[in-house]
């Protein structure tokens, strides 16, 4: 995608648009509001639906299914519409299938509706950040990254607990009705706030396979896998993690912990990530195996196991505004379709860490859990240190970016 649009350069912006990149945060916030809603209102779903409480987790699942499987079919689909079309049919997408979930007594439709609303996620999350992007300079684009990803640590902190208890006052389908109407007014203040750009012609559009073999493509894809898979081991098991150091009444109080930290994360990661991208990513994913190495240690202590949860959320709070840009980065002109890659390989590994995670638990119980965290966060360590060339070059981007034909 090219950074500059033709109707006016990018390089002679001076101030972020924060009004529009804060539309694409509201995005985000929906899309992850829309993802784990269900997960603290199984129970009233179940006797809404007639169905038991596993097959009610199965809404969960449907539309993680949605978002894997439509990411890059949407995003090639969708590459030569305008930007704000593209959007705007990702928004009504929640729109129309949070409704349909909200009125629906079936198990069937709302399964069909979950996956339909997982379709419109991943095409939202293939564009967020590549829309961000182009409507700062280069220099800029770290920054308007950040606050475009600040959504979904807003949702992971606040907003799923304040969903889940409208939930269990007002009843789910209520829930999920306040969602779609969420959804109409990010419809006005998208058409309202958010410039529109045209989409890539057809001898503009790379194919996957070259997108993919683009040097530095595959280093921060594989970075995602490894970094993802450890954290979504211990988010996903942190209840049976808190047992340990005897925290099992505040699961909540621990995740809203990280949530809060995890902000603090993404303004850190937005002040750095234009001049130190590299060097940003190893110390966080450092700082991440060194409070996975406490856990280890020390984890059933109950003040230790807060310090490494604030500390997990400083050193996670940046990743996907620091991955993506290192992608998109890479790619270029493909940073479309790598970015569609990045929500695949994002939703495999939440998948992954479900599966990791309940095989850790059954064979040698939460305890595993930190030293799984962190191989994984060491592996993906020695695969940011050796992509110094392509994938997380050290320097300004900037300088990277004027240096390497094609970059963005």
């Amino acid at each position: 995608m090219p950074v500059k649009p033709a109707s006016e350069p990018a390089d002679t912006r001076r101030h972020l648009p924060v009004l529009a990149l804060l539309a694409l945060a509201m995005t985000g916030f929906i899309c992850i509001m829309t993802e784990t809603l269900p997960a603290g209102l199984l129970p009233q779903i179940a006797t809404g639906l007639h169905v038991s409480v596993a097959w009610a987790g199965q809404l969960v699942t449907a539309y993680a299914a949605g978002s894997l499987l439509a990411a890059i079919p949407l995003s090639l689909l969708t590459a030569g519409w305008r930007r704000r079309h593209a959007l705007l049919f990702a928004v009504a997408g929640f729109l129309v299938f949070n409704a349909v979930t909200a009125v629906s007594t079936h198990l069937v439709l709302t399964l069909t509706a979950r996956f339909l609303a997982g379709m419109a996620a991943g095409l939202a999350w293939s564009l967020l950040a590549g829309y961000a992007r182009r409507m700062v300079a280069v220099t800029q684009q770290g920054k308007a990254m950040a606050i475009a990803m600040v959504g979904t640590p807003i949702a992971l902190a606040l907003g799923v607990p304040l969903g889940t208890w409208l939930g269990n006052q007002l009843g789910w389908g209520l829930a999920f009705g306040l969602m779609s109407l969420l959804c109409l007014l990010l419809v006005v203040w998208i058409y309202a706030a958010v410039p529109d750009y045209p989409g890539q012609s057809a001898h503009q559009r790379l194919s996957l396979g070259r997108v993919f073999m683009t040097p530095g493509v595959r280093p921060v894809l594989a970075t995602v896998m490894a970094w993802m898979l450890a954290h979504n081991i211990l988010y996903t098991y942190i209840a049976p993690f808190a047992v340990l150091a005897g925290l099992a009444a505040q699961v909540d109080r621990l995740l809203l912990w990280f949530g809060l930290s995890a902000l603090a994360g993404i303004w850190l990661s937005g002040r750095r990530v234009d001049h130190h991208l590299r060097r940003s990513v190893l110390l966080s994913l450092a700082a991440f195996a060194g409070m996975a190495l406490l856990l280890a240690g020390f984890g059933s202590a109950p003040r230790v196991l807060q310090i490494a949860v604030i500390g997990w959320g400083l050193s996670f709070g940046g990743a996907a505004t620091l991955l993506q840009t290192a992608l998109a980065d890479s790619a270029g002109e493909g940073a479309d379709a790598a970015l569609a890659m990045n929500v695949v390989a994002w939703n495999s590994a939440i998948a992954g860490g479900g599966v990791a995670g309940g095989v850790l638990l059954q064979r040698w119980g939460p305890a595993s859990f930190p030293w799984a965290v962190a191989i994984l966060a060491g592996l993906a360590w020695i695969i940011v240190w050796q992509s110094r060339h392509h994938g997380f070059p050290a320097g300004p981007r900037h300088r990277i970016a004027d240096r390497v034909p094609g970059q963005a």
